[in-house]
C-alpha cells in the first residue's frame, strides 16, 4: 500500500469529491432545484394525472417483473460459473457481460429484429399464434431484464468463490439433496450478495430508457414508462415536469441502494 504526505493525502481527496460535485451533485442539486421551480403544489398537481400514474404503474410492473427474472437466472447461473465445469464456460461468462458494453439501444434493436410483428425472425410466426413481443409488455420486460441481468451474477459470483463449497460437500456427504443444500446451505450464505444484486437491478430497471424506448412503442396510458415521459414532457417544454419525474425516479433509485447499505452487515460481523 503506497503511503501519501498529508498534504498530498488532503490534494487528492479534494481533487475526487470535486470531481464527485460536478460530476453528480451539483447536476443533481440543479435538476431538484428546476423540480421544485414552480413549488410543491405544482409537481403534487403532476402527479394526479393519470398518465403520469399509469407511466409510473407500467414502470414499477415492468421493473419488478425484470428483477424477478434476474433474481432466479442470476443466481442459476452464478452457481453454474462457479460450481461446475463445462465446455463453453468462458464465453458464457462473457455473454453475462455483453449488457454493459453494448448500448441499451443495440438491445432493443436486436429484440426487434428477433421478434417484430412483420420483418422479425420469430415475430410474424408468434403474431400469427396470438403472441405479441415487439410493442408490448413482454418486449419491456425482456429489454429491462437483459441490460440489468450482469448486476446480479457479478455480485453473487465473487461471493460464490469467498465462501468455497466445503459447507455444500458436507451437507451433500451427509445425505442432503440439492435442494436442501442449496436453501440451508449455499442461500444463507449468499444472501446479502444476492439482496445487492437485486437493488442493483432494480435501480438498473427503473431508469431504463433506450431499449425500452425501442421495444415499446411508446403509447401514451399504454406502452409510455416515466423515463419515455420524461423525453416526451421535455420535448413539449413541459421542462419542470420532465425534472419532477426524474427526481422521483432517483430518489427511489438512491433511497433503495441507501437502505440496503445501511442494513447490510460490515465485514467480519
Amino acid at each position: 500500500m503506497v503511503e501519501l504526505n498529508r498534504p498530498l493525502r488532503w490534494a487528492v481527496r479534494l481533487l475526487v469529491l470535486g470531481y464527485v460535485f460536478l460530476l453528480v451533485a451539483w447536476p443533481t442539486l440543479a435538476m431538484v432545484r428546476q423540480a421544485f421551480a414552480g413549488g410543491v403544489g405544482k409537481v403534487t398537481a403532476l402527479f394526479g394525472q393519470q398518465e403520469v400514474q399509469h407511466a409510473f404503474l407500467l414502470t414499477g410492473q415492468v421493473a419488478v417483473q425484470a428483477v424477478l427474472i434476474n433474481l432466479v437466472f442470476g443466481v442459476t447461473i452464478s452457481l453454474l460459473l462457479v460450481r461446475y465445469e463445462f465446455p463453453g464456460k468462458r464465453v458464457l461468462s462473457a455473454l453475462i457481460d455483453l449488457p454493459m458494453s453494448v448500448s441499451p439501444v443495440v438491445v432493443g434493436l436486436a429484440l426487434l429484429l428477433v421478434y417484430g410483428p412483420r420483418t422479425g425472425w420469430f415475430g410474424p410466426t408468434l403474431e400469427h399464434w396470438g403472441v405479441q413481443i415487439i410493442y408490448s409488455g413482454t418486449g419491456m420486460i425482456m429489454a429491462t431484464a437483459f441490460v440489468a441481468l450482469p448486476l446480479v451474477v457479478r455480485e453473487v459470483v465473487p461471493v460464490l468463490h469467498e465462501i468455497g463449497d466445503d459447507q455444500e460437500q458436507a451437507a451433500r456427504s451427509l445425505g442432503a439433496n440439492f435442494p436442501q443444500t442449496f436453501w440451508r446451505i449455499t442461500l444463507p450464505s449468499i444472501k446479502w450478495a444476492v439482496v445487492y444484486g437485486v437493488v442493483l437491478s432494480l435501480a438498473r430497471c427503473l431508469g431504463e430508457f433506450g431499449a425500452v424506448k425501442v421495444v415499446s412503442g411508446n403509447v401514451i396510458g399504454q406502452t409510455q414508462t416515466a423515463t419515455l415521459l420524461v423525453e416526451s414532457q421535455y420535448h413539449a417544454f413541459a421542462q419542470q415536469s420532465a425534472y419532477a419525474i426524474s427526481f422521483v425516479l432517483a430518489l427511489v433509485s438512491v433511497a433503495c441502494i441507501v437502505v440496503v447499505s445501511l442494513l447490510r452487515p460490515k465485514e467480519g460481523h
